[in-house]
């Protein structure tokens, strides 16, 4: 980020606050209420999936006269940890948000150490003090045990029990907010270049590569050359945080740019000066290395949006059992023919997440029994990738009916021959030993002959010699499925 040159005047600059806590305590409604809007029906699942920010206004204690709060709303849900981690590290100061009848759950808990860690100044929001088992006290005590010092309770952390669905107490919490931001006394350069952070990149069909940034410091124009560290750009439309065009954007503003090369990483810092950034080739997300006695099972992620996309790969890679996940490629789009072309002939599934999937490729998907799957509400997405992984028969690449067994003394190496009466076996592959339509057992291929001739592969309706290893002991009649 660029300093302020010393020669230029500094000045002040409303504060961004994050507003963090569990799922379903109140958060978006809370910024529902402060925009006279109605987020919350919006929002997938009544839950916010994606890095939302928001400009107000509210009149600061004394001079009577309006001043700009920009809101950053954050997902609550288990999968989104970068995105409230994100927040937390771009924000001036947060809202913990603490429902008055749940008290301490595990997302607040780990919103409090990102804000600890952080370093973070913030300010507890006691929300839904008008249901009817409402315990403010509770709650207190709750922060309390997870080392939350209020004022009155040991500590200095100022706290504010609200409603959003009355209004109580939430000038207040504002108040507080405005009084917490003079104490950090926030400043920008307005000669400096502009600069800040990217909060959200999508693709979309119409407008193509759309990038929403915070801006923290200088002033951000159209038409201004654009750099992050992975991409550049120029600032060809730019709206504010409500979609209107606008000439420039000061700190603390969000803004939304098209005009990027390339999608940038969600959480990278942005300048119009390229020398203060350092250019750096894009990296793909990471994929977990899993472990090798696994059944994988090939799968194409696609999302709305970046944020997004790194939620479902988090999701995707942590959904490990007896089966686990491959992932073939994430991208961010929609799912067109060319995502279920790739799928047919990988047979992978297709999993989506708040985007659609185009008619076209759902014929394709169709015709020939290819598997996706979408939500635009995450853990509905979740249950059905964990029931696919858990439970559902995945259709092997081969199957080999035993027909003669020999050399079973010294286990877990055998010897079998059999018929494939289905697909191909390959040479190394892993199997599920199937008896009675149950699964039993599992284990690999170490040799596989063909005639008394080693063989890279056996096709459907020959005979095959396998030396396997195994802890199961194969019978005639088994049969092997092969992944």
């Amino acid at each position: 980020m660029a300093n302020p040159s010393p020669e230029n005047k500094l000045a002040s600059r409303s504060p961004i606050v994050v507003v963090v806590g569990h799922v379903d305590h109140g958060k978006t409604s809370l910024i529902d209420y402060l925009r006279k809007s109605n987020i919350v029906a919006r929002e997938a699942g009544g839950i916010t999936q994606a890095v939302g920010a928001y400009e107000i206004e509210h009149p600061s204690t004394g001079s009577g006269q309006a001043k700009r709060i920009t809101l950053i709303d954050t997902p609550g849900h288990e999968a989104f940890p970068k995105m409230r981690s994100r927040g937390a590290n771009i924000a001036d100061l947060a809202i913990l948000v603490v429902a008055a009848d749940d008290g301490v759950k595990p997302q607040t808990a780990e919103a409090i150490k990102v804000l600890q860690e952080t370093q973070t100044p913030f300010i507890v929001a006691i929300t839904k003090i008008d249901k009817n088992n409402a315990d403010v006290e509770n709650a207190k005590q709750d922060l309390t045990a997870n080392g939350v010092l209020l004022e009155g309770f040991g500590g200095n952390v100022s706290f504010q029990p609200i409603s959003s669905k009355t209004g109580e107490g939430i000038p207040e919490l504002l108040d507080l907010l405005l009084l917490a931001a003079e104490v950090e006394e926030l400043t920008y350069d307005p000669q400096a270049p502009a600069s800040g952070f990217v909060l959200e990149a999508k693709k979309g069909k119409q407008r193509g590569l759309e990038v929403t940034l915070l801006v923290k410091n200088g002033i951000l124009r159209q038409g201004e050359e654009i750099f992050t560290p992975h991409t550049k750009g120029k600032v060809k439309i730019l709206e504010n945080f409500m979609g209107k065009p606008a000439k420039e954007l000061t700190p603390s503003s969000p803004a939304i740019v098209i005009g990027f090369e390339d999608l940038p990483l969600v959480g990278e810092e942005f300048s119009t000066n390229q020398t203060a950034l350092s250019l750096k080739p894009k990296q793909e997300l990471a994929v977990k290395d899993i472990s090798k006695d696994k059944e994988l099972v090939p799968i194409i992620i696609k999302a709305s949006d970046a944020g997004s996309l790194e939620a479902l790969h988090a999701i995707v890679d942590n959904l490990v059992y007896d089966r686990a996940f491959k992932i073939l490629s994430s991208e961010i789009g929609d799912i067109h023919d060319n995502d279920v072309q790739t799928a047919i002939s990988s047979k992978a599934i297709i999993a989506g997440f708040k985007n659609k999937v185009s008619p076209s490729a759902q014929r394709l998907a169709d015709n020939n029994s290819a598997k996706i799957f979408t939500s635009a509400i995450i853990y509905q997405l979740i249950q059905e990738l964990e029931k696919l992984i858990k439970d559902a028969a995945i259709e092997p690449n081969g199957v080999l009916e035993i027909l003669a067994v020999f050399n079973q003394d010294k286990l877990p190496k055998q010897i079998v021959g059999g018929k494939i009466t289905k697909g191909t076996v390959q040479d190394k592959a892993r199997f599920d030993i199937m008896r009675n339509d149950q699964k039993i057992g599992d284990g690999k291929i170490t040799n596989l002959q063909q005639n008394k001739q080693e063989a890279h592969s056996v096709s459907e309706g020959k005979e095959a010699g396998l030396m396997v290893v195994s802890d199961i002991a194969i019978t005639s009649g088994d049969k092997l499925y092969f992944f």
